[in-house]
């Protein structure tokens, strides 16, 4: 996912300014909306993760809310729709960080958690360098257009939600926790 919405935050000054005639300021206005908005919606995921038990539900609602609005940005006509595709995209990250972080956790052997959330986070990083370098490349040797490159940005944020979908599963309940609020004081 990591690499799509990359390929997408590094072209989008370019791609407000110069197709859609946005002034930069709007564009600084845009990304200071979309991340307040991805900050915001960390608040409440993790606790309706632990409250509900439903870690993959919600991870696949972030990701696939993302992967949804991702056509948006080559198909708009307007700076509207991107800024209402950016927000949409990051409420999506801000919903799947923390349910992704406790099926990490869930699923790792206690001595290996650091080594796991070391890869999760060595492979969100290769997809903040692969996304830029690959828009770039695409771009410079003429192989896509602005737009061209948009779309074939949605095929890494599908890929993401089809593995976590089929690859992935809800990991059992851990003993001592609740699904649901706990009334027996436990």
């Amino acid at each position: 996912m990591d690499t799509s919405s990359e390929m997408i935050h590094s072209l989008m000054p370019l791609y407000l300014t110069t197709v859609l005639g946005a002034p930069v300021m709007l564009v600084g206005l845009m990304e200071g909306l979309a991340e307040a908005t991805a900050a915001a919606t960390r608040i409440f995921p993790g606790a309706l993760a632990d409250w509900t038990g439903r870690r993959k539900a919600l991870a696949l609602m972030g990701y696939g809310l993302a992967a949804a609005v991702k056509p948006v940005f080559p198909l708009a006509a307007s700076v509207a729709w991107v800024t209402g595709a950016r927000v949409l995209d990051r409420v999506g990250k801000g919903v799947r960080g923390a349910p992704r972080d406790t099926l990490v956790a869930e699923f790792t052997p206690p001595a290996l958690r650091g080594a796991a959330f070391g890869l999760r986070q060595a492979l969100d990083t290769v997809g903040a360098v692969l996304g830029p370098a690959l828009a770039l490349g695409l771009l410079t040797l003429g192989v896509l257009d602005l737009r061209g490159v948009l779309w074939l940005a949605v095929v890494p944020a599908v890929a993401a939600v089809v593995v976590l979908a089929l690859a992935v599963r809800e990991p059992p309940q851990a003993a001592g926790r609740c699904a649901s609020p706990c009334t027996d004081g436990s």
